[in-house]
């Protein structure tokens, strides 16, 4: 295998013409330059040089390694260079796992801006619920989790974890058309307690928000349709499959919604990276966007 530090010395002996100048270009004595010379003749297995008094001539083979030795030097110094900008937090990769409604208002739009501003990040997206974001993020397999406060969060105090808030929404009641209180201006949470409802799945985070504010209203919702996906939620209330609370950002255009009386549950979405990762460059660049497109929400 031929060694890129040889042919270096080839490449210095043939713009200066002689051992003695290409050894003061290298900072290299004489005779440590004929020895890289000798092995590169060696590695390569020809002649590259003939001696033709005090200088040096190359031979055809030697001309020969040198049209290649220009493109190998150029990629090498190219891989160099982007190596420095890596260490340097200048480019790279940032994995981001996030839920569908995040990624469609915030993650999306952090992509396009970021792609503007910082072209040697190369930003990873994947779609997880909150609660599973967490825990890819733990287990190293994301950069940036974006996730819902909830009662199986990470406690604030997790030394695991740092927290950025992005932004809060407050939910809303999806209604058929056809429901009586659909007639009011605002929703008391106890006017839904016997109606059918249509909720999230077990261990959603949504859910979990969801129970927890019927639970504090005085009643146990009967579920009896599940769907994770907002728009298929807001399709199944609409047939009539019953009532259900969705967060207000994520409620399609044409369902028939109402605002809750206080207290009104509320989607609290931050962004959580490991302790280790939050002062990387790129990690911070990729923070500081979602937190501007979320001032926007």
């Amino acid at each position: 295998m031929i060694e890129v530090r040889r042919l270096r010395v080839l490449r210095a002996l043939a713009d200066h013409g002689t051992v003695t100048a290409a050894a003061e270009v290298l900072h290299l004595t004489p005779s440590a330059v004929s020895q890289q010379l000798a092995a590169l003749e060696t590695e390569v297995g020809q002649e590259l040089l003939e001696r033709r008094g005090r200088r040096v001539a190359i031979t055809s083979a030697g001309r020969l390694l040198l049209a290649h030795t220009d493109t190998i030097l150029a990629e090498v110094e190219r891989a160099e260079e982007a190596m420095r900008l890596h260490a340097n937090g200048a480019t790279g990769e940032v994995r981001v796992t996030a839920f569908a409604t995040a990624i469609t208002l915030l993650v999306a739009p952090a992509l396009a801006r970021l792609r503007e501003t910082n072209p040697g990040l190369d930003l990873v997206i994947r779609d997880a619920e909150g609660h599973q974001g967490i825990t890819q993020l733990l287990d190293g397999d994301a950069d940036i989790a974006i996730a819902v406060e909830h009662r199986g969060s990470p406690r604030p105090d997790d030394q695991r974890l740092v927290r950025i808030p992005l932004y809060a929404e407050p939910f809303v009641a999806v209604l058929p058309p056809s429901h009586p209180a659909a007639a009011a201006d605002v929703i008391e949470l106890p006017m839904l307690a016997g109606d059918d409802w249509v909720m999230p799945s077990p261990g959603n985070p949504i859910r979990d928000v969801v129970l927890l504010a019927c639970e504090q209203a005085g009643f146990q919702p009967r579920v009896v349709h599940q769907s994770d996906d907002f728009h298929a939620v807001a399709a199944l209330v609409a047939a009539g499959g019953g009532v259900s609370l969705v967060p207000r950002l994520a409620v399609p255009a044409l369902a028939v919604t109402r605002p809750l009386t206080e207290p009104v549950p509320t989607r609290r979405v931050y962004a959580a990276v490991r302790s280790s990762r939050a002062d990387h460059p790129l990690v911070t660049a990729t923070l500081a966007v979602l937190a501007e497109v979320a001032e926007k929400l």
